[in-house]
């Protein structure tokens, strides 16, 4: 996919995202470009609840960084925000917490694939994410009942980890955290 860059009076910032009315479209900015997407699925969103409650127990009980789930921005650069779907935020991290977004590269980034938001997710996202210095970035499919984890190593990323809906994820950036997949991905009929 080849992307050509827009001229600087056509590029968007995170200035403009701030501006975005709250409508309950997620916004985007990646590479100066506007992308909108609707509310995700109700699948999609019981997926994210139960991620996020796991997040939630487990940074509660480690008392080790905060958990945030969309719509939130990350802003990695004046003209890339982003709104993952899950960010996980430790203490002593290099992203600090802000009043309308998240500052700097997120410890955790967990992005639930859609039909819409699935190309960008596996694309220019995760190259922005390792770029940023995102330390671990989750690529959950609710088709396929799978997530990727994959761990910065050096500059780049490494898959850490292929989960399927009989294995129990273990993140190598939150110690000691594990997820069994069957407790994420509703039970099919």
């Amino acid at each position: 996919m080849s992307t050509v860059a827009l001229p600087g009076v056509y590029r968007l910032t995170y200035a403009d995202w701030l501006r975005s009315p709250d409508d309950g479209l997620r916004r985007e900015i990646i590479e100066g470009e506007l992308y909108v997407t609707p509310p995700p699925s109700i699948s999609h969103q019981r997926v994210s609840r139960e991620i996020h409650f796991a997040l939630v127990v487990h940074l509660r009980r480690a008392a080790t960084g905060e958990v945030l789930y969309a719509p939130v921005g990350l802003h990695l650069g004046d003209e890339d925000v982003f709104e993952p779907d899950i960010l996980v935020v430790l203490h002593g991290g290099r992203a600090t917490i802000g009043e309308q977004a998240v500052h700097g590269p997120a410890d955790v980034v967990v992005e639930i694939l859609s039909p819409g938001t699935a190309r960008r997710d596996l694309t220019v996202k995760r190259r922005a994410y390792e770029r940023a210095g995102v330390r671990e970035y989750w690529i959950v499919d609710p088709e396929a009942q799978a997530i990727e984890v994959l761990a910065l190593e050096g500059e780049a990323y490494a898959r850490s980890g292929l989960y399927r809906l009989a294995d129990t994820l273990a993140s190598t950036v939150l110690e000691g955290f594990t997820l069994a997949l069957v407790d994420v991905f509703p039970k099919r009929a």
